[in-house]
């Protein structure tokens, strides 16, 4: 029964108790199409406000003109939920983002590159929605001689993807359709909200959006 405003009515609410200055933070992991709505919003609402900030979602910079590598950090993160013996010979970790039309869904390779660099080349990721996706891994799972792995969705809470497309009952689940190749498979159910690493990350995000809010400048 609980009420969850948009973001719209958020501010609305935030304009008629007399509030003159709001930073906004970000839930979202990459900058996809929920993240441009967020910056509508903002370039929306900023004049009615003395000041607003925009944080930034969980991966944005890369490393890129003297900025921090995000993904990097994220992928640090992400790996103290890995358990050791997953990655043992013949093991593997398969990752399920959620993958989008948005032209960020490039960050999923770049997550890979990072996963890779840190040496962690048999965790594997791929999308229910955009690119990789599970037929794209299954190949590349069979040639390292993968017989062991462990679904783990790279969402923000283990939800109805997780639980129905991922690790479903359904022949369709990407658990089945593993099985069905010969995989080994034990679903992984929780989310990144789980993830004590990964939250400190986003409370860093909100930090800076609240920092650059009091800041002067």
């Amino acid at each position: 029964g609980r009420v969850i405003p948009t973001p719209e009515q958020a501010l609305e609410e935030l304009l008629t108790a007399g509030c003159t200055r709001v930073a906004l933070a970000s839930l979202d992991i990459i900058p996809g199409m929920e993240y441009s709505y967020m910056t509508a919003i903002f370039d929306l609402y900023k004049a009615n406000f003395k000041k607003m900030t925009l944080g930034t979602p969980l991966l944005y910079w890369m490393g890129q003109e003297e900025q921090r590598d995000d993904v990097a950090e994220f992928a640090r993160a992400f790996a103290t939920q890995f358990p050791p013996a997953a990655l043992g010979e013949n093991k593997a970790i398969l990752v399920m983002a959620h993958g989008t039309p948005h032209p960020a869904n490039a960050y999923y390779a770049v997550v890979q590159h990072r996963l890779n660099q840190a040496g962690l080349d048999r965790v594997y990721v791929y999308s229910v929605e955009g690119w990789p996706h599970l037929d794209t891994v299954i190949p590349q799972l069979k040639k390292a001689g993968i017989k062991h792995v462990i679904l783990m969705p790279m969402m923000m809470v283990a939800g109805d993807h997780a639980n129905n497309d991922m690790a479903g009952a359904d022949a369709a689940s990407h658990k089945n359709i593993l099985e069905q190749h010969g995989f080994t498979v034990s679903p992984y159910i929780h989310g990144l909200g789980e993830n004590t690493a990964v939250r400190q990350l986003f409370v860093e995000r909100a930090n800076e959006a609240v920092a650059a809010l009091e800041s002067t400048k």
